[in-house]
């Protein structure tokens, strides 16, 4: 049976010409199912929870055809594709809500480093336990998905040389998170947090992947996976997202794959692993050299992605979604979107340009996907 699957996305507001412009509050206040965050330059929209790929599809791209429909209205505005402030201006906060005390603590503690965008991806899991144990095997194999994802690769105007800025350079908090080894551990760690002020919320987790339910840490029913850059091509996304449900399934069905059972390495070990990969991943992607949590052996990010891609691609046929998973082996083999605005930025086209130009790409794919996808689904 396939599990439940929803998105948060976050995206940037502003001109045709990729200058961002924040503009969420007017947003917020005029169409139902948006959210601010700390700063006014982008805005949320996540999905209801589904089982089919198809009707997620939809679920993806008609919020985002609502929003161009608003912010057409306002003025030229659009939707700006990449999960950093690529033609800046980072110097400063633009703030949605001057009153919000959280607000005021992420700005002064952490600045304009959060100013970001990107996906999280939410899978159902009611089984605290089972939960658990998803969690530690995603959070070893989240920089896979970081590496799928990066589209960050500039910040005001500049090549940075990381292919995902965002995660290059957003704080981690808190800084040392561990394996969590039960649902008892997981509340026990959560607590402590909170009473050391290393946590300032039950939200303040923002970790590569994160447990999250209706009232955390205790009531917990589905996996967060937050290390994903903004990935705006729905296909792409829709990707990724079989890739983590296909290797929860194999997960579901062997127990045993579990990096506190399966790996030769200690906890600690695995974690201290875990965090170079993340790092690693944030400045080469698909290129990087990372470090296999079974042994600890070398072994390129797209490698490690093709050898997993191969292993669930029959649980994924089995579940009939096989041909969502297959668009990943087109990102492996063109390169994700970091990646290609690396390339034209290197063969001389200016950050700006190479934008403006995703911006169009953008606009025509969602486009597409309406036309020809979304009207047939929902007549259905």
């Amino acid at each position: 049976m396939l599990l439940s699957k929803g998105f948060e996305v976050e995206m940037y507001t502003g001109t045709p010409q990729g200058d961002i412009v924040g503009l969420s509050d007017k947003i917020v206040a005029n169409l139902d199912g948006f959210v601010t965050e700390p700063d006014s330059r982008n805005v949320e929209y996540t999905t209801a929870p589904l089982y089919s790929y198809d009707r997620l599809l939809c679920a993806l791209v008609r919020p985002r055809q609502r929003l161009r429909a608003y912010l057409k209205r306002l003025g030229d505005y659009t939707l700006i594709p990449g999960s950093t402030l690529s033609l800046g201006p980072s110097d400063r906060f633009w703030r949605s809500d001057p009153n919000n005390p959280y607000h005021t603590y992420i700005e002064n503690t952490y600045g304009t480093n959060v100013v970001t965008a990107s996906i999280h991806i939410n899978i159902g899991i009611s089984n605290p336990e089972l939960l658990m144990r998803a969690i530690r095997l995603i959070r070893v194999e989240a920089p896979l998905y970081l590496a799928l994802s990066a589209s960050s690769p500039f910040l005001d105007g500049k090549a940075t040389g990381y292919h995902s800025t965002r995660w290059g350079l957003f704080p981690k908090t808190p800084a040392y998170v561990p394996l969590f080894e039960s649902h008892a551990h997981f509340i026990q760690w959560t607590e402590a947090q909170l009473a050391a002020g290393t946590m300032q919320n039950v939200r303040h987790l923002w970790s590569s992947v994160r447990p999250n339910g209706n009232r955390r840490p205790y009531d917990l029913n589905r996996l967060e996976l937050r290390i994903c850059d903004l990935i705006v091509d729905p296909i792409a996304l829709l990707a990724v997202t079989a890739l983590l449900e296909a290797r929860l399934q194999q997960m579901m069905a062997d127990p045993s794959l579990d990096p506190l059972e399966k790996s030769q390495l200690s906890s600690d070990d695995l974690t201290s692993l875990t965090d170079a990969n993340e790092a690693a991943a944030a400045r080469d992607s698909l290129n990087a050299s990372l470090r296999h949590w079974h042994d600890g052996r070398e072994i390129l990010a797209r490698d490690w992605i093709m050898e997993l891609y191969q292993q669930v691609l029959p649980v994924a046929r089995e579940q009939g979604f096989s041909c969502f998973l297959s668009p990943l082996t087109k990102i492996l083999r063109e390169g994700n979107t970091a990646t290609q605005w690396i390339e034209l930025h290197r063969e001389g086209m200016d950050v700006r340009r190479v934008i403006s130009g995703a911006i169009q790409a953008m606009l025509f794919q969602e486009g597409e996907l309406e036309d020809k996808l979304c009207q047939e689904i929902l007549v259905a």
